[in-house]
């Protein structure tokens, strides 16, 4: 088994990756390490890849943000595909992921890594195991290592992490394909994969491939992200037994990763009522003594066509609050189409908000810095430095001018703002800085560093 940083982290050992990863979050690297050695935080990098940003998940860290872009089966266009790469660079995407399954899926995944660089880049194996292996063996009669072969390729690549659904059993999916939820599987990769197991009668094949798997994203020190294939596609199917029996299989494996040094986080819901959100995470964080919380949302309502970023924002921020560790975001476009350029601005921008929204709950002070400096030039009017500390300044700028300004204020007040009609008498107090405001901010939340 290779040197993973886990078992370097068990060792007692700080290393230099190490020591800026806890630079750059502000945190002890003595505890980083150890949080990296239990589990509780995983590092987002292969090997192989030497001009990646390690983006660091977990316990006592700042929430990270991911992108999915790709292909579809209908739409390819792979500079469009490029342009939301860049998008997701730009605007401050943590990580990206590329789900394609449409054109060369080879050519097109090797394009976008280096487009999303120095960003870490995830994949779904499954995709494209199925699509080429349907292909190949003329059906859905693909054997089990095939599933395999692919991962194998994706690491070699540099893949830093890869969605695997191991948790999906065939009971379940016999189970499942027989209730009465209102969808039965919602996860695309999960869907591919039950049908392969109803098909020809096997297990799931990363269940059968999982001390395999262990070795092989031990030797690349990359991370397997545990699918949530039965993740409630409608809040009609929030927490029922096979969402929970899935969870309960994903901690079996997470104990099982832990065992042999490798990096693993679990993948979350899905739709899912505000009222059930902290509870799902202090239920995932219990099973899996601690693991990296990956969640798509939560959607925290069905019908939100249209405006999907917003209710995922509202779900996202209130579960890393709670615990989540890492957000994947949600566009305008989701359940429509596949995403524009600009809807996955808007999608990113959104999922940031809620990110950074949640660390002022569980990081305090060191995530408050900027609001503070912002809300310092705003109580001075002084809007060319605030423009600054805009998630998009030239939207920021354009509405600003939208109507022209008449006035030092803005056009929502004009002469009638509050701070200029208080400015002669308050032009004389003591203003207080940064630090003292900062030394003011606690949370009951708040994430020992």
């Amino acid at each position: 088994m290779a040197k993973t940083v886990v078992l370097v982290a068990r060792s007692g050992s700080v290393t230099n990756e190490v020591r800026e990863v806890a630079r750059i979050e502000g945190v002890s690297p003595e505890k980083l390490r150890d949080r990296i050695a239990s589990g509780r935080v995983v590092l987002l990098r292969n090997t192989r890849r030497y001009n990646v940003r390690v983006a660091a998940v977990g316990q006592g860290l700042s929430t990270k943000v991911n992108v999915n872009i790709g292909t579809s089966g209908t739409v390819i266009d792979l500079e469009m595909e490029k342009e939301k790469a860049r998008i997701a660079v730009r605007y401050g995407a943590d990580t990206v992921m590329d789900l394609s399954i449409g054109g060369p899926l080879d050519e097109i995944r090797r394009t976008l890594m280096k487009e999303v660089e120095p960003l870490p880049l995830g994949t779904v194996p499954t995709y494209q195991a199925w699509i080429e292996g349907v292909k190949r063996y003329n059906g859905v009669s693909m054997p089990s290592d095939w599933f395999i072969k692919i991962v194998e390729e994706h690491l070699r690549d540099g893949v830093d992490f890869m969605t695997i659904h191991a948790a999906l059993s065939k009971e379940l999916v016999e189970k499942v394909v027989r209730s009465k939820r209102v969808m039965p599987i919602i996860s695309r990769g999960g869907a591919l994969l039950a049908a392969w197991m109803l098909e020809n009668k096997e297990e799931n094949p990363y269940r059968q491939y999982w001390d395999y798997l262990l070795e092989l994203f031990a030797e690349h020190d990359a991370v397997i992200s545990i699918g949530d294939a039965l993740r409630p596609g409608t809040i009609a199917d929030q927490h029922d037994e096979f969402q929970v029996a899935e969870l309960v299989e994903a901690a079996r494996l997470v104990k099982s990763a832990r065992e042999k040094g490798v990096q693993v986080i679990v993948e979350g819901p899905g739709h899912m009522t505000l009222d059930q959100v902290v509870a799902d995470v202090r239920l995932m964080k219990r099973l899996t003594n601690g693991a990296p919380y990956y969640v798509l949302g939560p959607l925290v309502t069905d019908t939100a066509m249209g405006y999907d970023h917003i209710a995922a924002a509202i779900g996202g921020a209130l579960a890393a609050a709670a615990g989540a560790d890492f957000l994947c975001y949600l566009t305008p476009a989701e359940h429509l189409s596949l995403p524009s350029p600009e809807q996955v601005k808007e999608g990113l921008i959104a999922a940031k908000i809620a990110a950074h929204a949640a660390d002022l709950v569980k990081l305090g002070p060191r995530a408050a810095k900027r609001d503070i400096e912002l809300s310092l030039l705003r109580a001075k009017l002084r809007w060319s430095e605030m423009f600054r500390y805009a998630p998009d300044p030239e939207k920021a700028k354009k509405i600003y001018a939208q109507f022209g300004v008449g006035t030092e204020a803005c056009n929502m007040c004009g002469q009638y703002c509050a701070c200029l009609i208080l400015s002669k008498y308050t032009s004389k107090r003591k203003e207080p800085d940064v630090k003292e405001l900062l030394d003011r901010f606690t949370s009951e939340n708040m994430v020992e560093m």
